[in-house]
């Protein structure tokens, strides 16, 4: 059975953090790594070579397939800051009408800069999305 390519490692984060060519998207991370610890109560560990995750979960598909994955995360792309926001976007319609400009797609956040959102609104739906993420039971269809 294949093993998911995202792979929690022991790269160092902050150099990681630090190697990221646009200044602003540089300053923004560390911004984004510091909510999530704060939200997480977990330290900062790659997974993968360009993403940032916080904790982690023990998943479950019906066909048997497990492994674990971040609880939350984030990756300083070239076009936007990605958050990964666990748990189906609908359930916080509410806090994304509040957030500012923004994009979604998948369990995918996409903000250009902080400074077009509201940093409190964020601040919560990490925390509701990890809420969720803590206390969800993992199994799930192949395609969750």
């Amino acid at each position: 059975m294949a093993e998911n390519k995202t792979q929690r490692n022991d790269g160092d984060v902050v150099a990681y953090l630090e190697s990221v060519g646009n200044k602003r998207r540089r300053e923004d991370s560390f911004v984004v790594k510091r909510i999530m610890e704060e939200v997480t109560g977990e330290p900062a560990e790659m997974w993968g070579t360009s993403i940032v995750g916080f904790g982690s979960y023990h998943y479950r598909y019906e066909s048997g397939r497990e492994g674990d994955f971040m609880i939350t995360g984030f990756a300083p792309r070239k076009q936007s800051l990605t958050l990964y926001i666990m748990g189906g976007h609908e359930r916080y319609e509410a806090l994304f009408a509040k957030l500012g400009k923004h994009r979604t797609g998948s369990s995918c956040l996409y903000i250009n800069k902080l400074d077009d959102v509201d940093l409190d609104v964020l601040r919560e739906l990490i925390s509701e999305s990890v809420a969720y993420m803590r206390g969800a039971n993992h199994i799930a269809g192949e395609g969750s």
